[in-house]
């Protein structure tokens, strides 16, 4: 029996048809995961995105994005104040109590007394970097503040220098005792003996330099004046005592200086006399007398005048 045409025909078609729809299927699956997949990588990011949204989460983006700036610990901090107080000796016991509660000492001390007799005090104080603006503002609280003057000089690449140097050198002290170990010749190991006092010598100078930064940075100083206030007098005007007394101590002062103008030209004046003495009594009755010069003549009389008597007739005849 023969199958119709129409049926042969119809079974390609039947199964082209369904090997289309199972390739759609794999395909409407793969995509469905694949959506899935982004789904969920986008809801990630967004609940990312919602937690840097947030105050905490803002914070912490914009710390990633600004790296904080570190604050140098190697810094020297100086500081001297000038106060005036009622009581010296009070205030320097205060100021003792505030350094050494702070962890602090008193390096230095010197008091004396002007001439007035006023005390006055300076002292050095080595506090810890940490209290130093507090110790400073409690000394400022003990009178009355007259001058302040405070320095900060950071020293932070001169130490990390040191600490570099030192390491250098350490190693290079290392490597020369090494080689006097095996050093066989006499003369190698004085040499070596030398270069090591030599590299030794630089480490301990760097130690020291190490060792005052260290102490420097680690504790400020602040140099404390202290004087009594002075006392005040109602009325400064001067009196008619104050000018007596002014007008006195001047007469002395120049009676004072002519004494000392006396007492400097005495010398010269001591020998000039003496000088005097000398050339009266000794010099002078030794010199050759000159000669007494002769009496000046006087002037010598004049003859009188012939009369002549022609003249004696003619004047007769006159008459």
């Amino acid at each position: 029996m023969r199958t119709p045409r129409s049926t042969r025909s119809a079974r390609p078609v039947r199964a082209l048809t369904g090997v289309l729809l199972a390739a759609s299927l794999a395909l409407a699956g793969c995509s469905g995961a694949g959506d899935s997949g982004g789904g969920s990588a986008k809801a990630a990011s967004d609940a990312d995105a919602a937690q840097a949204g947030a105050p905490g989460g803002a914070e912490h983006g914009k710390a990633t994005r600004a790296a904080p700036r570190l604050t140098p610990d190697a810094i020297i901090r100086t500081a001297s104040l000038t106060v005036e107080v009622e009581d010296v000796a009070k205030a320097l016991r205060a100021a003792r109590t505030t350094a050494e509660d702070a962890g602090g000492y008193v390096g230095s001390e010197t008091t004396g007394r002007d001439a007035d007799g006023h005390e006055h005090t300076r002292v050095v104080l080595r506090v810890p970097t940490g209290k130093y603006d507090e110790v400073l503002t409690g000394l400022q609280g003990t009178g009355r503040l007259v001058d302040r003057t405070a320095k900060a000089v950071d020293v932070t690449d001169q130490v990390v220098d040191v600490d570099s140097r030192i390491k250098s050198q350490r190693v290079s002290v290392d490597r020369i005792r090494a080689l006097m170990e095996k050093a066989a010749k006499l003369s190698d190991v004085v040499a070596l003996e030398g270069e090591l006092s030599t590299r030794q010598a630089d480490l301990e100078a760097l130690l020291a330099r190490q060792a005052s930064l260290e102490d420097r940075t680690s504790l400020a100083t602040i140099t404390l004046s202290l004087s009594e206030t002075p006392v005040r007098q109602a009325d400064d005007s001067p009196g008619f005592t104050d000018a007596l007394s002014g007008g006195w101590h001047v007469f002395v002062a120049m009676l004072r200086w002519i004494a000392l103008a006396l007492g400097a030209a005495l010398p010269f004046a001591a020998l000039a006399a003496l000088l005097a003495v000398l050339w009266r009594r000794i010099v002078r009755p030794r010199l050759p007398r000159r000669p007494a010069p002769a009496p000046a003549l006087g002037p010598l009389p004049s003859a009188r005048p012939v009369p002549d008597p022609a003249a004696e007739a003619g004047e007769g005849g006159r008459d």
